[in-house]
Protein backbone atom coordinates (compact mmCIF):
# COMPACT_ATOMS: atom_id res chain seq x y z
CA UNK A 1 0.00 0.00 0.00
CA UNK A 2 1.21 3.37 -0.69
CA UNK A 3 1.85 5.79 1.96
CA UNK A 4 -0.52 9.05 2.35
CA UNK A 5 1.81 12.60 2.48
CA UNK A 6 0.55 15.63 4.75
CA UNK A 7 1.33 18.97 3.79
CA UNK A 8 5.08 18.34 4.82
CA UNK A 9 5.49 16.10 2.17
CA UNK A 10 5.00 18.65 -0.50
CA UNK A 11 8.49 20.23 0.32
CA UNK A 12 10.92 17.91 -0.79
CA UNK A 13 8.51 17.30 -3.72
CA UNK A 14 8.88 20.76 -4.79
CA UNK A 15 12.34 20.34 -4.49
CA UNK A 16 12.23 17.36 -7.02
CA UNK A 17 10.46 19.49 -8.94
CA UNK A 18 12.82 21.84 -8.87
CA UNK A 19 15.57 19.86 -9.50
CA UNK A 20 14.15 18.86 -13.21
CA UNK A 21 13.04 22.67 -14.29
CA UNK A 22 16.53 23.77 -13.69
CA UNK A 23 18.24 21.30 -16.07
CA UNK A 24 18.85 21.86 -19.82
CA UNK A 25 15.92 18.82 -20.97
CA UNK A 26 12.82 18.97 -19.07
CA UNK A 27 11.53 15.24 -17.00
CA UNK A 28 8.80 13.49 -18.88
CA UNK A 29 8.96 11.12 -15.32
CA UNK A 30 6.90 12.31 -12.32
CA UNK A 31 8.93 11.70 -9.21
CA UNK A 32 6.44 10.29 -6.53
CA UNK A 33 6.54 12.71 -3.17
CA UNK A 34 9.90 12.03 -1.01
CA UNK A 35 9.54 11.85 3.28
CA UNK A 36 11.83 14.09 4.35
CA UNK A 37 14.96 12.71 4.85
CA UNK A 38 17.84 14.06 2.34
CA UNK A 39 16.48 11.78 -0.44
CA UNK A 40 15.13 15.11 -2.39
CA UNK A 41 18.31 17.01 -1.91
CA UNK A 42 20.28 17.59 -5.31
CA UNK A 43 23.93 17.12 -5.67
CA UNK A 44 26.11 19.78 -6.15
CA UNK A 45 26.19 20.12 -9.99
CA UNK A 46 29.50 19.73 -12.02
CA UNK A 47 30.77 18.02 -15.12
CA UNK A 48 34.04 16.32 -12.81
CA UNK A 49 31.88 12.80 -12.89
CA UNK A 50 30.58 13.21 -16.17
CA UNK A 51 33.79 13.70 -17.66
CA UNK A 52 35.52 10.81 -15.58
CA UNK A 53 33.02 8.44 -16.75
CA UNK A 54 32.98 8.99 -20.02
CA UNK A 55 36.96 8.37 -19.83
CA UNK A 56 36.76 5.30 -17.72
CA UNK A 57 33.78 3.83 -20.49
CA UNK A 58 36.10 4.62 -23.57
CA UNK A 59 33.39 7.28 -25.04
CA UNK A 60 34.82 10.67 -26.57
CA UNK A 61 34.36 13.59 -23.87
CA UNK A 62 32.22 16.29 -24.66
CA UNK A 63 33.41 19.41 -25.34
CA UNK A 64 36.23 20.88 -22.94
CA UNK A 65 36.34 17.70 -20.71
CA UNK A 66 39.78 17.81 -18.48
CA UNK A 67 41.10 14.50 -20.01
CA UNK A 68 40.49 15.83 -23.44
CA UNK A 69 44.46 15.38 -24.44
CA UNK A 70 44.40 11.80 -22.57
CA UNK A 71 41.84 10.36 -24.89
CA UNK A 72 44.82 11.05 -27.80
CA UNK A 73 46.91 8.24 -26.40
CA UNK A 74 46.88 5.00 -28.09
CA UNK A 75 46.08 3.40 -25.30
CA UNK A 76 43.20 5.19 -24.36
CA UNK A 77 42.35 4.38 -28.47
CA UNK A 78 42.88 0.42 -27.52
CA UNK A 79 40.69 1.21 -24.49
CA UNK A 80 37.99 2.27 -26.48
CA UNK A 81 37.79 0.06 -28.91
CA UNK A 82 37.67 -3.44 -26.86
CA UNK A 83 35.33 -1.32 -24.67
CA UNK A 84 33.33 -0.79 -28.19
CA UNK A 85 33.46 -4.66 -28.66
CA UNK A 86 32.35 -6.00 -25.33
CA UNK A 87 29.31 -3.18 -25.58
CA UNK A 88 28.75 -4.01 -28.93
CA UNK A 89 27.68 -8.21 -28.11
CA UNK A 90 25.77 -7.04 -25.25
CA UNK A 91 23.80 -4.44 -26.73
CA UNK A 92 23.27 -6.62 -29.89
CA UNK A 93 22.05 -9.97 -27.25
CA UNK A 94 21.20 -9.57 -24.04
CA UNK A 95 19.90 -5.90 -23.40
CA UNK A 96 17.34 -5.45 -26.31
CA UNK A 97 15.29 -8.69 -24.62
CA UNK A 98 15.96 -7.61 -21.10
CA UNK A 99 14.41 -3.81 -22.91
CA UNK A 100 11.59 -5.59 -24.61
CA UNK A 101 10.90 -7.47 -21.20
CA UNK A 102 10.92 -4.66 -18.42
CA UNK A 103 8.34 -2.88 -21.52
CA UNK A 104 6.33 -6.05 -21.71
CA UNK A 105 6.31 -6.90 -17.50
CA UNK A 106 7.41 -4.20 -15.59
CA UNK A 107 5.20 -1.35 -16.06
CA UNK A 108 2.75 0.12 -14.52
CA UNK A 109 1.50 -0.01 -10.95
CA UNK A 110 3.13 -0.82 -7.96
CA UNK A 111 6.76 -0.29 -10.21
CA UNK A 112 6.67 3.44 -11.73
CA UNK A 113 7.59 5.96 -9.79
CA UNK A 114 8.58 3.73 -6.98
CA UNK A 115 12.16 4.12 -5.05
CA UNK A 116 14.39 1.07 -6.09
CA UNK A 117 15.78 -0.85 -3.38
CA UNK A 118 18.67 -3.04 -4.71
CA UNK A 119 20.39 -5.03 -1.80
CA UNK A 120 23.78 -6.84 -2.88
CA UNK A 121 24.43 -5.30 -5.96
CA UNK A 122 27.78 -4.21 -5.87
CA UNK A 123 27.87 -1.67 -8.45
CA UNK A 124 25.67 -3.66 -11.12
CA UNK A 125 23.95 -0.14 -11.56
CA UNK A 126 23.12 -1.51 -15.28
CA UNK A 127 20.53 -4.20 -14.50
CA UNK A 128 18.88 -1.54 -12.18
CA UNK A 129 18.28 0.72 -15.02
CA UNK A 130 17.41 -1.65 -17.40
CA UNK A 131 14.75 -2.92 -15.32
CA UNK A 132 13.64 0.07 -13.70
CA UNK A 133 14.66 2.75 -16.29
CA UNK A 134 11.46 5.02 -15.08
CA UNK A 135 12.25 5.06 -11.44
CA UNK A 136 13.16 8.38 -9.84
CA UNK A 137 15.33 6.77 -7.15
CA UNK A 138 17.11 4.14 -6.76
CA UNK A 139 19.29 2.90 -3.78
CA UNK A 140 22.07 0.52 -4.27
CA UNK A 141 23.52 -1.55 -0.89
CA UNK A 142 27.19 -3.62 -1.22
CA UNK A 143 29.67 -4.43 1.36
CA UNK A 144 32.19 -2.93 -0.52
CA UNK A 145 32.75 0.88 -0.63
CA UNK A 146 31.70 3.60 -2.00
CA UNK A 147 35.14 5.20 -3.04
CA UNK A 148 35.88 8.15 -4.16
CA UNK A 149 35.86 10.00 -7.72
CA UNK A 150 38.60 9.15 -10.02
CA UNK A 151 40.74 12.07 -11.25
CA UNK A 152 42.58 12.97 -14.16
CA UNK A 153 46.25 13.17 -12.52
CA UNK A 154 45.92 9.46 -11.87
CA UNK A 155 45.44 8.79 -15.26
CA UNK A 156 48.72 11.26 -16.62
CA UNK A 157 51.33 8.61 -15.93
CA UNK A 158 53.59 6.36 -18.28
CA UNK A 159 51.34 3.63 -16.96
CA UNK A 160 48.05 4.04 -18.24
CA UNK A 161 47.50 1.39 -20.65
CA UNK A 162 47.97 -1.00 -17.51
CA UNK A 163 45.62 0.56 -15.36
CA UNK A 164 43.24 1.11 -18.20
CA UNK A 165 43.60 -2.46 -18.37
CA UNK A 166 42.37 -3.14 -15.09
CA UNK A 167 39.28 -0.44 -15.41
CA UNK A 168 38.50 -2.94 -18.21
CA UNK A 169 38.46 -6.01 -15.97
CA UNK A 170 36.82 -4.20 -13.10
CA UNK A 171 33.50 -4.26 -15.46
CA UNK A 172 34.18 -7.52 -17.67
CA UNK A 173 32.19 -10.26 -15.61
CA UNK A 174 29.16 -7.71 -15.96
CA UNK A 175 29.19 -7.73 -19.57
CA UNK A 176 30.17 -11.43 -19.50
CA UNK A 177 28.43 -13.23 -17.09
CA UNK A 178 25.56 -10.42 -15.69
CA UNK A 179 26.84 -10.02 -12.25
CA UNK A 180 29.94 -9.13 -10.54
CA UNK A 181 31.99 -11.85 -8.75
CA UNK A 182 32.57 -11.27 -5.25
CA UNK A 183 35.90 -12.38 -4.94
CA UNK A 184 36.90 -10.39 -8.16
CA UNK A 185 35.48 -7.41 -6.25
CA UNK A 186 37.14 -7.79 -3.18
CA UNK A 187 40.49 -7.96 -5.37
CA UNK A 188 40.00 -4.78 -7.58
CA UNK A 189 37.41 -2.30 -5.38
CA UNK A 190 39.22 -1.89 -2.21
CA UNK A 191 42.12 0.35 -3.45
CA UNK A 192 43.72 -2.16 -5.68
CA UNK A 193 42.19 -0.88 -8.94
CA UNK A 194 39.79 1.63 -7.41
CA UNK A 195 39.08 2.55 -4.13
CA UNK A 196 35.12 1.73 -4.19
CA UNK A 197 32.38 1.01 -6.71
CA UNK A 198 32.00 5.20 -7.78
CA UNK A 199 34.25 4.24 -10.47
CA UNK A 200 32.25 1.24 -12.48
CA UNK A 201 28.82 2.87 -11.37
CA UNK A 202 30.26 6.11 -13.16
CA UNK A 203 31.11 3.93 -16.20
CA UNK A 204 27.83 2.03 -16.75
CA UNK A 205 25.80 4.92 -16.28
CA UNK A 206 27.24 6.76 -19.29
CA UNK A 207 27.37 3.90 -21.31
CA UNK A 208 23.52 3.50 -21.15
CA UNK A 209 23.21 6.78 -22.22
CA UNK A 210 22.76 8.53 -19.27
CA UNK A 211 24.46 12.09 -18.42
CA UNK A 212 26.01 12.71 -14.86
CA UNK A 213 25.45 16.27 -13.34
CA UNK A 214 26.69 16.03 -10.35
CA UNK A 215 27.43 13.93 -7.16
CA UNK A 216 28.26 14.23 -3.17
CA UNK A 217 29.53 12.05 -0.98
CA UNK A 218 26.64 10.80 1.88
CA UNK A 219 26.04 9.18 4.92
CA UNK A 220 23.18 8.17 7.09
CA UNK A 221 22.73 10.15 10.47
CA UNK A 222 21.02 8.73 13.42
CA UNK A 223 17.48 8.66 12.57
CA UNK A 224 18.21 7.31 9.11
CA UNK A 225 18.34 10.69 7.07
CA UNK A 226 20.77 11.51 4.16
CA UNK A 227 23.36 13.87 4.88
CA UNK A 228 26.39 15.13 2.88
CA UNK A 229 29.74 13.83 4.41
CA UNK A 230 33.23 14.72 3.82
CA UNK A 231 35.54 12.10 1.66
CA UNK A 232 37.89 11.39 4.21
CA UNK A 233 34.98 10.81 6.88
CA UNK A 234 35.74 8.06 9.34
CA UNK A 235 32.53 7.09 11.53
CA UNK A 236 33.41 6.85 15.04
CA UNK A 237 32.01 3.40 15.24
CA UNK A 238 31.45 -0.08 13.16
CA UNK A 239 28.92 1.14 11.21
CA UNK A 240 29.16 4.09 9.02
CA UNK A 241 26.15 3.86 6.52
CA UNK A 242 28.83 5.71 4.44
CA UNK A 243 28.30 5.91 0.37
CA UNK A 244 28.04 8.30 -2.72
CA UNK A 245 24.53 10.17 -4.19
CA UNK A 246 24.58 10.70 -7.94
CA UNK A 247 22.28 12.71 -10.19
CA UNK A 248 21.68 11.75 -13.76
CA UNK A 249 19.79 12.80 -16.79
CA UNK A 250 18.62 9.65 -18.98
CA UNK A 251 19.92 10.95 -22.60
CA UNK A 252 16.79 9.22 -24.27
CA UNK A 253 13.94 11.16 -22.48
CA UNK A 254 15.48 13.80 -20.14
CA UNK A 255 14.13 12.12 -17.28
CA UNK A 256 16.11 13.23 -14.01
CA UNK A 257 17.39 10.36 -11.72
CA UNK A 258 18.98 9.92 -8.66
CA UNK A 259 21.02 7.15 -7.36
CA UNK A 260 22.24 6.77 -3.62
CA UNK A 261 24.98 3.59 -3.14
CA UNK A 262 25.40 2.90 0.46
CA UNK A 263 28.22 0.42 2.02
CA UNK A 264 26.32 -1.93 4.22
CA UNK A 265 26.66 -5.16 6.31
CA UNK A 266 23.56 -6.51 5.65
CA UNK A 267 24.10 -9.89 8.44
CA UNK A 268 21.49 -9.98 11.33
CA UNK A 269 24.59 -9.73 13.41
CA UNK A 270 25.27 -6.13 11.74
CA UNK A 271 22.07 -5.11 10.65
CA UNK A 272 20.12 -5.33 13.79
CA UNK A 273 22.51 -2.83 15.36
CA UNK A 274 22.43 -0.64 12.22
CA UNK A 275 19.26 1.58 13.78
CA UNK A 276 20.02 4.47 11.25
CA UNK A 277 19.53 1.78 8.21
CA UNK A 278 17.03 0.11 9.45
CA UNK A 279 15.35 4.04 9.98
CA UNK A 280 16.52 4.89 6.28
CA UNK A 281 14.43 1.23 5.49
CA UNK A 282 11.54 1.79 7.36
CA UNK A 283 10.49 5.21 5.46
CA UNK A 284 10.61 3.39 2.22
CA UNK A 285 7.21 2.23 2.28
CA UNK A 286 6.45 0.83 -1.33
CA UNK A 287 9.31 0.31 -2.65
CA UNK A 288 10.32 -2.03 -5.26
CA UNK A 289 13.23 -4.57 -4.27
CA UNK A 290 15.46 -6.09 -6.67
CA UNK A 291 17.87 -9.46 -6.15
CA UNK A 292 20.04 -11.01 -8.41
CA UNK A 293 23.43 -13.02 -7.87
CA UNK A 294 22.84 -12.63 -4.26
CA UNK A 295 25.01 -15.68 -3.02
CA UNK A 296 21.94 -16.63 -1.72
CA UNK A 297 22.74 -14.82 1.10
CA UNK A 298 18.18 -13.95 1.82
CA UNK A 299 18.35 -18.29 1.96
CA UNK A 300 20.44 -18.08 5.38
CA UNK A 301 19.19 -17.45 8.60
CA UNK A 302 21.61 -14.90 9.35
CA UNK A 303 20.48 -12.57 6.73
CA UNK A 304 16.89 -13.29 8.24
CA UNK A 305 16.63 -9.41 9.02
CA UNK A 306 17.50 -7.81 5.52
CA UNK A 307 14.85 -10.17 4.23
CA UNK A 308 11.98 -9.60 6.69
CA UNK A 309 12.61 -5.65 5.87
CA UNK A 310 12.10 -6.61 2.24
CA UNK A 311 8.80 -8.13 2.63
CA UNK A 312 7.29 -5.72 5.27
CA UNK A 313 8.16 -2.35 2.81
CA UNK A 314 8.05 -3.51 -0.54
CA UNK A 315 5.51 -3.64 -3.16
CA UNK A 316 6.98 -5.75 -5.68
CA UNK A 317 10.67 -7.55 -6.07
CA UNK A 318 11.76 -8.75 -8.60
CA UNK A 319 14.29 -11.74 -8.01
CA UNK A 320 16.03 -14.53 -9.86
CA UNK A 321 16.25 -17.85 -7.70
CA UNK A 322 19.24 -16.48 -5.52
CA UNK A 323 16.92 -13.82 -3.60
CA UNK A 324 14.18 -14.66 -1.11
CA UNK A 325 12.98 -18.13 -0.85
CA UNK A 326 9.65 -18.89 -2.35
CA UNK A 327 8.32 -19.81 0.17
CA UNK A 328 8.30 -16.85 2.23
CA UNK A 329 5.83 -15.25 -0.36
CA UNK A 330 2.72 -16.24 1.12
CA UNK A 331 0.31 -16.70 -2.02
CA UNK A 332 -2.66 -14.64 0.54
CA UNK A 333 -0.75 -11.56 0.57
CA UNK A 334 1.63 -11.82 -2.90
CA UNK A 335 0.90 -12.97 -6.16
CA UNK A 336 3.91 -14.63 -7.93
CA UNK A 337 4.56 -14.51 -11.76
CA UNK A 338 7.45 -16.61 -13.11
CA UNK A 339 9.45 -16.52 -15.98
CA UNK A 340 12.55 -18.81 -17.82
CA UNK A 341 13.18 -22.54 -16.02
CA UNK A 342 14.26 -23.43 -12.47
CA UNK A 343 15.88 -27.00 -11.69
CA UNK A 344 18.26 -26.19 -9.26
CA UNK A 345 21.13 -23.69 -8.19
CA UNK A 346 24.45 -24.26 -10.06
CA UNK A 347 27.51 -25.04 -8.72
CA UNK A 348 28.62 -24.97 -5.46
CA UNK A 349 25.03 -23.31 -4.23
CA UNK A 350 23.53 -26.48 -5.18
CA UNK A 351 22.13 -27.38 -1.59
CA UNK A 352 20.02 -24.57 -1.73
CA UNK A 353 17.70 -25.94 -4.39
CA UNK A 354 13.91 -24.99 -3.61
CA UNK A 355 11.75 -28.05 -4.18
CA UNK A 356 8.41 -25.73 -4.01
CA UNK A 357 10.12 -23.19 -6.44
CA UNK A 358 10.89 -25.91 -8.63
CA UNK A 359 7.03 -27.63 -8.30
CA UNK A 360 5.88 -24.13 -8.93
CA UNK A 361 7.66 -23.97 -12.54
CA UNK A 362 6.54 -27.25 -13.62
CA UNK A 363 3.56 -26.17 -12.83
CA UNK A 364 1.70 -24.52 -16.14
CA UNK A 365 2.15 -20.72 -16.42
CA UNK A 366 5.80 -20.42 -16.25
CA UNK A 367 6.40 -17.44 -18.86
CA UNK A 368 9.48 -17.45 -21.45
CA UNK A 369 12.64 -15.54 -20.57
CA UNK A 370 14.49 -14.39 -24.00
CA UNK A 371 17.49 -13.64 -22.01
CA UNK A 372 20.72 -15.01 -20.11
CA UNK A 373 20.46 -13.88 -16.48
CA UNK A 374 22.21 -14.60 -13.23
CA UNK A 375 24.35 -17.60 -12.02
CA UNK A 376 25.30 -20.60 -14.52
CA UNK A 377 24.24 -18.37 -17.53
CA UNK A 378 24.59 -20.43 -20.00
CA UNK A 379 25.19 -24.07 -18.23
CA UNK A 380 21.70 -23.67 -16.38
CA UNK A 381 18.29 -22.50 -17.04
CA UNK A 382 18.12 -18.24 -16.24
CA UNK A 383 15.09 -17.54 -14.41
CA UNK A 384 13.36 -14.38 -12.57
CA UNK A 385 10.54 -14.05 -10.23
CA UNK A 386 8.23 -11.15 -9.80
CA UNK A 387 6.10 -10.69 -6.66
CA UNK A 388 3.71 -7.91 -6.22
CA UNK A 389 2.08 -7.40 -3.07
CA UNK A 390 -1.97 -8.20 -3.56
CA UNK A 391 -4.18 -5.51 -2.14
CA UNK A 392 -7.04 -6.30 0.30
CA UNK A 393 -9.34 -6.10 -2.72
CA UNK A 394 -7.15 -8.97 -4.39
CA UNK A 395 -6.61 -11.21 -1.60
CA UNK A 396 -8.01 -14.30 -2.16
Amino acid sequence: MRPRFDRKSLIPLLAVVCLAASCSHPSRTVAPALVPDGLSEAAPRGREANDAGRYLAGLPGTPGSAFADLEARPEWKLHRRLLDQDWGRIESASLPAMRTFQKKELSGAPIDGATVFYPFSGPDVLMATVFFPRNPVYVMVGLEPAGTLPTRKQFARADVGRRLAKVRDTVASELHRSFFITRQMDRQFRGQVTDGLFSPILQLLVRTNHTVLGYRYVRLDDEGRVIGRAANYHAPGMIGNKGVQIDYRADADGSMHRLFYFSVNLSDARLRDNRPFLAFLARREGMVSFFKATSYMTHKPEFSVIREQVLAHSAAVLQDDSGIPYRFFNQAAWQVRLYGGYDRPYGSFRWLQQPDLRQAYAAPGARALDFRIGYGFSRAPSNLQLASRRTAEARP
